[in-house]
């Protein structure tokens, strides 16, 4: 069977030009892309990296690139990352790293943000297979809670819990990470509401920053642009 992530980085490794500044985030996809740079030495030595993933960070100087801290990037020619589901319009939701706030801002400090992953990731619409996840500070923790039940009622609302120790995860800025999934499919523009609410950092929504979509699957790699 073919490993259509593999497939997806090839394609991606395409629209890097040497002596750019390339942003990338987490995954076994990124994973695949770093390794395709490492084969072309030229390239790779020529190219400097960005990302805001603990695990990403350590790959990029396990092949020796050039990396640069968070706080010292000022611009991206292009940033590459996956997701958990995007729809027609390349707005997507990411949820299983809880980096979403660093990750957005590295997207649009990008001149393109690129998706790529396999082709299960690619949908008409968002549904309710997957959380939105809200990074909030502790202070603004109970005020969120009501907001939620006022507004969406029918969502179910979870704090994000270690699994290494007892008690919730905190977020690199100090902050809480909490779930919240769907009992229907609600419009971009509700979810994105949440946003206003006092002690919300961010949301794991990124709407209308991608440019492109590269996903693989068993009909070949397609590269897709956001549908008006």
């Amino acid at each position: 069977m073919p490993d259509f992530k593999l497939e997806a980085a090839k394609t991606a490794l395409q629209f890097i030009k040497p002596g750019q500044t390339i942003g990338v985030g987490a995954g076994s996809t990124i994973a695949n892309l770093l390794e395709l740079i490492a084969a072309d030495k030229q390239l790779a030595a020529s190219l400097t990296f960005a990302t805001s993933s603990f695990k990403t960070a350590g790959l990029i100087l396990q092949y020796d690139f050039r990396l640069l801290g968070s706080e010292q990037v000022k611009h991206i020619d292009i940033y590459f990352d996956g997701c958990d589901q995007f729809d027609a319009k390349l707005n997507a939701l990411k949820c299983g790293g809880g980096i979403h706030t660093s990750e957005k801002i590295m997207a649009s400090l990008a001149n393109e943000f690129v998706l790529i992953g396999d082709a299960s990731k690619s949908v008409e619409k968002l549904d309710t297979t997957y959380p939105l996840v809200l990074e909030v500070l502790p202070t603004g923790l109970q005020l969120v809670y009501q907001w939620l039940a006022k507004n969406i009622p029918t969502a179910k609302v979870t704090m994000r819990l270690s699994t290494q120790k007892d008690g919730a995860v905190i977020t690199e800025n100090g902050n809480y990470l909490l779930d919240v999934y769907f009992a229907e499919t609600i419009t971009i523009e509700k979810m994105n509401a949440v946003k206003m609410v006092p002690g919300v950092v961010e949301h794991s929504l990124f709407i209308g920053l991608a440019k492109k979509a590269v996903i693989a699957g068993e009909g070949g790699v397609k590269v897709l642009s956001p549908i008006p």
